[in-house]
């Protein structure tokens, strides 16, 4: 199976094990019913900021819900480690570390150059996290509140609030986030 298909399985497992349908999903987690079915049957990769919406309906966060269709075990091998695309940014996001189990979350991010991606306020709403700029420059919007980051330069997020990852320079940009699940 490749990611797609995984997720996919994963998506529809989540839904039916809480015997909710396509309706029900569609009313907690504001994507169309439409979508979802495409997406449940691998015929669309889903974008971030769809799959946020989804793993928040089901009391996840993203990374939560990728481990899950990924499985995995406590050793987390940069040949294992997960890796995902955007259909839309472009941005590549590997899960560096995750485990149903264990507080903390790992994410390492390359956002292109232009490029940006606005996370609504339910995805933060049962964590905590931190960005760490390793390279580039990064503007992070967090509920109306601008921040511009460099190389180095780390940010603790407040309360949920919606937040938008932006690239407005003319080279990637790569961060590292840390989440804890509260």
């Amino acid at each position: 199976m490749d990611i797609l298909e995984d997720l996919a399985h994963r998506l529809k497992l989540e839904r039916e094990t809480r015997n909710w349908s396509l309706a029900e999903l569609a009313q907690r987690s504001g994507v169309s019913k439409a979508a979802i079915n495409k997406i449940e049957n691998a015929q669309v990769s889903p974008t971030a900021v769809v799959l946020v919406k989804l793993a928040a309906a089901f009391g996840l966060t993203l990374a939560g819900l990728l481990v899950k269709a990924e499985g995995g075990d406590r050793l987390s091998r940069a040949a294992d480690q997960p890796v995902w695309r955007d259909p839309d940014s472009r941005y590549i996001r590997r899960q560096v570390f995750v485990r149903p189990n264990h507080p903390v979350e790992v994410v390492k991010v390359e956002l292109p150059a232009g490029q940006s991606v606005t996370l609504p306020a339910s995805s933060l709403a049962h964590i905590r996290q931190v960005v760490w700029v390793m390279t580039g420059s990064l503007t992070l919007t967090e509920g109306g509140r601008r921040y511009d980051l460099a190389d180095g330069d780390c940010l603790g997020f407040g309360p949920p609030a919606e937040v938008t990852f932006a690239n407005a320079t003319d080279l990637p940009c790569t961060y590292l986030v840390a989440l804890a699940r509260s």
